[in-house]
């Protein structure tokens, strides 16, 4: 392959994408030129973009400067790539990667702090940007089991440890002292995962209620990871008795509105965390309750690593996502998208909210 590909959002406007292919890069000094064959897509992706901003998702990976003041930008995904050249004394060519990419073909990287398991990319523009998604696994350290399950890796095990974050989240903080946990979008890989950690801890005398539609409620009641689950619509269904924590996967304003309004003073912890339906977003009233807050799981980690030692809280977050993804992923279909136009039209499907959620859309643009 002699051309890099790769997909550039509009900022300003999500639906609008371009494809661009250009030269491979060539490493510079102490980087590695890496070929990523493989990446996960999921609405956790879409988020990425709405608060891309805000937290600096678009800063990973910037385009140039021609292309950003167009507002392109890239979107990062979990992906699997091979160091296909090395200028770094630490990584040889053939090295297995799994880390955060772009939406591309290839991309360099600048290997640094480098230990058996791992790296970061300690590339200038990025030192200001949450460690989590610098972290580079070199695979061929791990387990087998971590080997044997890439796409699921690619799918799950990052929204599976998000899943982790926010459940011990509500666990550190004795679930703000709730009785029932509402899950919304809880058909998102993140709000199942959530859900079944919270559902089969026996430590844990909560309630989980889960909220998704009526074409997902059926894939949710197959999982058995909710007491209750309700499509949108039907939230005066939801007991208004109990202290309860709402844990937003959709980005729905009105939603949470209606929540809000439906338990009172009974909401006692109110997180966003994802956008699956983030054209439903808005400007946030001022609501019954308590304030909703934008969840940072970043913030949440540091806060724990203090108590149990650097990076361990990524740790148990892996093995309690690779655990689940296992248990999980017969009940998801992988299917592979190898052309950049079909890209573009599953990337308007995540935005339109189409992709069902037993889907697992795993993509490769090496060979393009």
């Amino acid at each position: 392959m002699t051309q890099l590909t790769e997909l550039h959002v509009n900022r300003k406007d999500f639906r609008s994408t371009q494809i661009v292919k250009q030269a491979i890069p060539v490493a510079g000094e102490g980087e590695v030129l890496v070929a990523i064959d493989k990446f996960g897509l999921t609405a956790n992706n879409v988020s990425y973009a709405l608060s891309g901003d805000a937290i600096g998702y678009w800063n990973f990976y910037p385009t140039d400067a021609e292309a950003a003041e167009n507002h392109w930008g890239k979107v990062p995904v979990w992906a699997c790539a091979n160091v296909i050249e090395s200028n770094s004394d630490e990584i040889a060519v053939g090295e297995r990667l799994w880390g955060f990419f772009p939406m591309a073909s290839h991309t360099t990287l600048k290997p640094g702090k480098v230990i058996a398991e791992q790296f970061f990319d300690t590339a200038e523009h990025r030192r200001q940007l949450p460690g989590l998604y610098n972290t580079y696994r070199r695979t061929q350290a791990e387990p087998a089991i971590a080997q044997q399950f890439e796409n699921e890796r690619c799918l799950l095990v990052p929204l599976f440890t998000t899943s982790y974050v926010l459940y011990d989240y509500l666990v550190y903080n004795q679930l703000f002292g709730a009785q029932q946990v509402i899950i919304g979008s809880v058909s998102s890989k993140t709000g199942f995962g959530l859900a079944k950690s919270l559902h089969d801890d026996p430590a844990l005398n909560i309630k989980v209620v889960g909220i998704t539609s009526a074409g997902n409620k059926d894939f949710v009641d197959h999982l058995n990871c909710c007491d209750q689950v309700i499509v949108y619509g039907e939230e005066d269904q939801i007991d208004n008795s109990l202290p309860t924590a709402y844990i937003d996967m959709s980005g729905n304003i009105q939603l949470t509105s209606t929540l809000h309004h439906h338990l009172g003073d009974n909401m006692v912890e109110s997180a966003m965390v994802g956008a699956s339906h983030w054209e439903a977003g808005g400007k946030m009233e001022q609501l019954p309750g308590a304030k909703p807050t934008f969840f940072f799981a970043p913030g949440h980690i540091s806060t724990r690593d203090k108590e149990w030692g650097p990076g361990a809280t990524m740790m148990k977050g892996m093995e309690h996502s690779i655990k689940l993804a296992v248990e999980l992923k017969e009940l998801m279909t992988v299917e592979w998208i190898k052309h950049p136009e079909d890209l573009q039209q599953i990337w308007l499907d995540l935005l339109d909210n189409k992709v069902s959620a037993n889907r697992g859309l795993m993509v490769s643009l090496l060979n393009e």
